[in-house]
């Protein structure tokens, strides 16, 4: 690849770097990303191979002496636009103010434990746009039996930046219950399930389970004590149980709807999870759409060509290129700003831009939305929905 993603290493030499780059790389291969796609620059390789004109991140690993290293590389990375982010291992109060250097004292910190490593590669993947920015769960659950755990992971959720959905707090006045509700799951990266001892004898429970294997979206599974495993449906393509006993509520209180709640450690625990799953459920609803649109252009006679990035193009007999791009949920702008895709349309001039998405279920008010937009704006980047796949593609020829 001619266009790498930059991340540079500055501070010191910390347990962490290693953990941290291993989960990198692990996130790559679930997203069906070519490691070589990214570049390592230790900052004492940094004059040689850093390069100015391509996507950059800084991590700087903080020093517990106070001893503040690699300075004049941050302050350049600083001028020049390039986050950077701050990890500190300290647990006392003034640990950031002495671990970080006072350069960095206006960015946004970590403090770094062993189960923070998926947080960390996250955070890299979504600064380079590998990763969806936005970080939407959907939480479905059975009012009559697990409330108050809904409302405690729908604020411990939001208290990790997480746009969380909690049909109680997320859906205005006056706005159509049910078609809200399933426009924000076919927009979430992660269904949290409470599954509850009869969870699935409600019907909009059941069907919340069942759209969510429609959709490919991967779900959290928490399980309840005493709940028959034989019950538990697992036909989900990407399901990841996490069964409960009755220590792991407060109190040992598990069947009482208003009070019971989960300990810390099981909410830190769910929480990690959720972090674990959004790659892989990323690129499996990718891949689900690549192949329905592929298969599609193949019975159409179009040849198109998967790119190792996740995107496909097409070259036209008039010499114009097409550049598809798979969005997951609904369609935005950023979708089309990514590295790979600047460069493309840098190299091939005579190019258009369609990103692709399943429609179904996403409200008809937005719908209206991205037609009106394709209508009025910019002709070489617009919307393409699943259901016109084939007559958009047999009328383009």
């Amino acid at each position: 690849m001619k266009y790498k993603y930059q991340l540079i290493l500055l501070g010191s030499e910390v347990q962490a770097k290693p953990q941290i780059l291993s989960k990198l790389f692990q996130k790559l291969s679930d997203l069906g990303l070519p490691h070589t796609i990214l570049k390592i620059i230790e900052s004492d390789k940094f004059h040689s191979d850093y390069i100015g004109n391509q996507p950059a991140f800084g991590v700087y690993f903080g020093d517990s002496d106070g001893y503040h290293k690699d300075l004049s590389i941050t302050n350049k990375l600083l001028m020049d636009g390039t986050m950077i982010l701050p990890i500190f291992l300290g647990i006392e109060e003034n640990s950031f103010s002495k671990e970080i250097p006072p350069i960095l004292s206006n960015q946004n910190g970590i403090q770094f434990k062993d189960n923070e490593t998926d947080r960390v590669a996250n955070i890299i993947l979504e600064s380079f746009e590998l990763l969806r920015i936005t970080r939407k769960i959907f939480i479905s659950y059975r009012r009559k039996e697990s409330t108050s755990i809904a409302i405690q992971l729908f604020e411990a959720l939001e208290s990790f930046n997480y746009d969380v959905f909690l049909d109680t707090h997320s859906i205005g006045k006056g706005e159509p219950f049910q078609d809200e509700l399933w426009h924000r799951m076919t927009d979430c990266d992660v269904i949290v399930l409470l599954n509850t001892p009869k969870f699935l004898e409600s019907h909009w429970c059941k069907e919340e389970f069942a759209e969510a294997g429609t959709k490919k979206i991967g779900l959290v599974q928490i399980i309840w004590p005493n709940h028959d495993i034989r019950k538990i449906d697992s036909s989900s393509h990407i399901s990841y149980p996490l069964l409960l006993k009755q220590s792991d509520f407060v109190d040992n209180i598990y069947n009482n709807k208003d009070k019971s709640k989960l300990t810390d450690t099981v909410v830190e625990e769910i929480i990690q999870q959720v972090e674990s799953v959004r790659a892989r459920n990323l690129a499996s609803r990718q891949d689900s759409l690549i192949t329905d649109f592929r298969n599609i252009a193949i019975d159409c006679g179009r040849v198109v060509t998967v790119q190792p990035e996740k995107f496909l193009t097409e070259d036209l007999p008039s010499g114009k290129r097409i550049i598809y791009i798979p969005t997951i949920g609904i369609p935005q702008s950023t979708s089309c700003q990514s590295a790979e895709i600047r460069y493309e349309l840098e190299v091939h001039k005579n190019t258009s831009v369609r990103l692709i998405y399943d429609d179904l279920r996403i409200r008809d008010k937005w719908l209206k939305h991205l037609d009106w937009l394709n209508d009025n704006f910019k002709k070489d980047i617009q919307t393409l929905k699943k259901q016109e796949f084939k007559s958009w593609l047999q009328a383009t020829k």
